[in-house]
């Protein structure tokens, strides 16, 4: 469904598959290029994380990653080690960085950003929706995933696990007329 240069992309249609080591499972909301036999320049999906894993190596990649539901999880990353739970901040990553995931207490499912580094950038934001508020959409593309609650988005009405693509319209506003709950908010620029 569109409205004005706005696409829903529904949870029932994203695509799932393995991850590229095969040790887990993640649904693909949106990706450029679409055709999925050309590397993508940016993938946004939501993965289901079972067990204590490695993550894939993404070398030339840029990530972000947030805990959407579950107790959360230990990631160490080098030598870095952070702890990640559900409605917390997002933590950003170089793909080609080892990455050894340890589960709190119990699966969870996390929302994930790649941008090909060099050609895209990205940014991952949570925001709370109570009532009416406005996002910028002035440059690259924006996409709003509900995580919980309800929303209209000009007049569009999103389900939990919708995402809304909204492509650049210099000066214009996307406003999110009504809602409650909570809002992942990923902005992709070229460049």
């Amino acid at each position: 469904m569109s409205s004005a240069g706005l696409v829903v992309l529904r949870s029932a249609e994203h695509r799932r598959m393995r991850w590229k080591n095969g040790l887990g499972w993640t649904n693909e909301l949106a990706r450029a290029p679409a055709d999925e036999a050309e590397a993508f320049a940016w993938r946004v999906s939501v993965a289901e994380v079972d067990a204590d894993c490695e993550f894939s190596a993404f070398p030339g990649i840029d990530r972000s990653i947030a805990v959407l539901t579950g107790a959360g999880m230990e990631l160490r990353v080098g030598a870095e080690q952070v702890t990640l739970r559900a409605g917390g901040p997002g933590f950003d990553f170089a793909g080609e960085a080892g990455v050894v995931c340890r589960l709190l207490a119990g699966p969870t499912r996390d929302f994930n950003v790649m941008t090909r580094r060099g050609v895209y950038t990205h940014t991952l934001a949570r925001l709370r929706l109570d009532g009416a508020r406005e996002l910028g959409r002035e440059e690259g593309t924006t996409l709003v995933y509900l995580v919980a609650g309800a929303a209209e988005v000009e007049g569009l009405q999103l389900a939990v696990g919708d995402c809304l693509r909204a492509e650049a319209v210099p000066g214009d506003r996307l406003r999110v007329l009504a809602g409650t709950g909570e809002l992942v908010v990923v902005r992709l620029v070229s460049g």
